[in-house]
């Protein structure tokens, strides 16, 4: 579902502390930093962490025999209409 690791990789990917993540899923900084050391956490929980993160452009990648990982959604290709034409990078 959502991995500690996963969790700590968004969070460093948007730049945001226990506390950041916590206050946007609605949970407590303590239930954070149980999760990403070892504790277990309810799946109702793990869904509201996994939602604020969905929520702010983190795409979960699921283990394919490289491991979960996560990813930020191209925000830049998101605004873009079909048809409008990609910039070059």
């Amino acid at each position: 579902m959502l991995t500690r690791k996963q969790v700590k990789m968004a969070r460093a990917a948007l730049n945001w502390s226990v506390r950041d993540l916590a206050a946007q899923a609605g949970v407590t900084a303590n239930t954070i930093s149980r999760y990403e050391n070892g504790s277990d956490a309810l799946t109702e929980t793990l869904l509201k962490i996994r939602r604020a993160f969905e929520q702010h452009g983190v795409i979960f990648i699921p283990e394919n025999g490289g491991g979960a990982g996560v990813r930020l959604r191209d925000r830049e290709s998101d605004e873009k209409k079909p048809g409008e034409p990609v910039s070059p990078a």
